[in-house]
């Protein structure tokens, strides 16, 4: 029987110690910044998904949760083509304090199109929780209200973070393929 190459490990650049205790230092900052109102905590799938569960048990604050997907679709216009981004369904947001979760922020520019699309829809308030933050690929003038680290490595995997196939399960964060970058 062949045996399976298995994928080189990743390097650890941020141990699992060290960001459960950034997730901690967050819980507390956001638990004193929303307290006495309900927050209206939105994750932005996949890459926000353990981020979201470590941050939202840290909070101490009556919560509502949901989970939002970006789509995209290529739209021709002539010679250009322009990537349209939209979600399904709407989530209702008229008069809640959102928060809205993402794993890593890179350019900005579907982020920065919820928090608007939020704000159109009337929110209270729109803010922004992100793991990593990847200014040097800002495309936009955005910046989170949250972040858990600055980072700029192209390719990173674990906690939450990665392909599909690989890296996702580890607790904590690595350098590593970079075949597969995520948005």
């Amino acid at each position: 029987m062949k045996a399976t190459p298995q994928p080189a490990v990743p390097v650890p650049l941020i141990t699992a110690a060290q960001i459960d205790k950034r997730v901690q230092e967050l819980g507390r900052q956001i638990t004193e910044d929303y307290r006495g109102r309900t927050l209206h905590v939105l994750a932005v799938l996949e890459n926000s998904f353990v981020f979201f569960a470590d941050l939202i048990r840290s909070l101490d604050l009556p919560l509502l949760c949901e989970f939002i997907k970006p789509l995209y679709r290529d739209r021709q216009t002539g010679r250009a083509t322009t990537k349209e981004i939209f979600f399904s369904p709407e989530i209702e947001v008229r008069g809640h304090h959102v928060l809205l979760v993402e794993g890593i922020l890179h350019s900005g520019v579907t982020t920065d199109f919820l928090v608007s699309g939020m704000l159109a829809r009337g929110a209270a308030s729109v803010k922004l929780a992100t793991f990593l933050d990847r200014q040097a690929a800002r495309r936009v003038a955005l910046q989170p209200d949250y972040f858990g680290f600055l980072v700029d490595e192209k390719f990173l995997v674990g906690y939450g973070l990665g392909s599909p196939q690989m890296g996702r399960n580890l607790p904590y964060l690595g350098s590593g393929a970079p075949e597969e970058e995520g948005t």
